[in-house]
């Protein structure tokens, strides 16, 4: 069963006039109970705009969200704070996003208070078995963010999305900001959570060789758009649309004797500012034709395999 069901998802913002920046337009996908979503695509794309969307930190301008059973598309405030309970989310950068002013303890046992029915023993308790969950030591319990290193402070930001026990979270590019053996430990441990509390993430990111490791399946975006999904090792043995092969030759190659062709992309991008009907790509694709100009439909190449190009099977 689908713990998450999004159709037709769309956040345009206003820029002037009559003018929408199409952040996120028709987006359409399904998440399972356990697993994880991937979602790449260059910085712009609207990948952070999609996990906001979808936890209503920002308002959709129209489409349909279902989770775990509720239709959440235009919830009422009492909806919304239920909702807040199972659906969280982790912020990319752990300096910028933890109060300079709270401690570890009180930054990790805020989400308990606000959500009330504990004794404040009992928060205490709670708290500090979260930091043992997310491998923070006791001793960290009074630190403030500024006297932790960028590892430790992302574990608290884990902590406290797990404070209430979610069933969702959203990890916008949660690793990005740390150095990269950090990023193992984290990503590890993002695994370990998903394992032993049946979590399901949305995993935001641009940098592939982790979101392969991590995911279930992949979403590929480039200017709001959705331009192919499939699952993680299918995606990268298999990729059929132009912007998904350009963006995995950009992988770097470790063996010497087996080097990849990089597929450099060149022409303008589109604008996303009321953009032209057809494919938003078109502009850089290689394999462009006048076809192109016209809307692109997401099809089922293969089970599991949907690509949004009208010339992929000729590629």
């Amino acid at each position: 069963m689908a713990l998450l069901e999004v159709e037709h998802l769309k956040k345009y913002f206003k820029v002037g006039g009559k003018s929408q920046l199409h952040a996120v337009d028709d987006i359409t996908f399904t998440l399972e109970a356990g697993k994880t979503l991937g979602v790449v695509g260059e910085s712009g794309c609207g990948k952070t705009t999609l996990g906001r969307t979808v936890l209503h930190l920002v308002p959709p301008t129209s489409g349909k969200i279902v989770f775990d059973g509720e239709d959440l598309s235009n919830p009422t405030k009492k909806q919304l704070i239920a909702a807040r309970n199972k659906m969280q989310i982790i912020f990319q950068d752990p300096y910028s996003s933890l109060n300079p002013r709270m401690s570890v303890c009180e930054t990790i046992m805020e989400p308990l208070q606000i959500k009330g029915g504990m004794s404040k023993a009992e928060m205490l308790e709670e708290t500090r078995a979260l930091m043992d969950t997310v491998g923070l030591a006791e001793r960290f319990e009074n630190a403030f963010p500024h006297e932790m290193d960028g590892g430790r402070r992302q574990r608290v930001g884990i902590a406290r999305a797990l404070a209430l026990k979610p069933k969702f979270i959203v990890c916008d590019e949660p690793v990005s900001a740390l150095d990269v053996s950090i990023q193992a430990q984290v990503i590890n441990l993002m695994l370990d959570l998903q394992e032993s509390r049946g979590l399901s993430y949305m995993f935001v990111t641009h940098d592939l060789s982790v979101v392969r490791y991590i995911s279930d399946d992949i979403m590929v975006m480039y200017l709001g758009n959705m331009v192919e999904k499939a699952p993680a090792n299918e995606l990268f043995r298999n990729p059929l649309h132009p912007y998904t092969k350009a963006l995995l030759s950009a992988i770097p190659e470790p063996d010497i004797h087996n080097k990849t062709k990089r597929i450099i992309l060149k022409g303008e991008i589109t604008s996303p500012i009321d953009p032209k009907p057809g494919c938003r790509f078109a502009a850089r694709c290689p394999h462009a034709a006048e076809a192109c100009q016209q809307p692109q439909e997401l099809r089922e190449l293969s089970p599991g395999h949907f690509v949004a190009c009208c010339r992929c099977e000729s590629l």
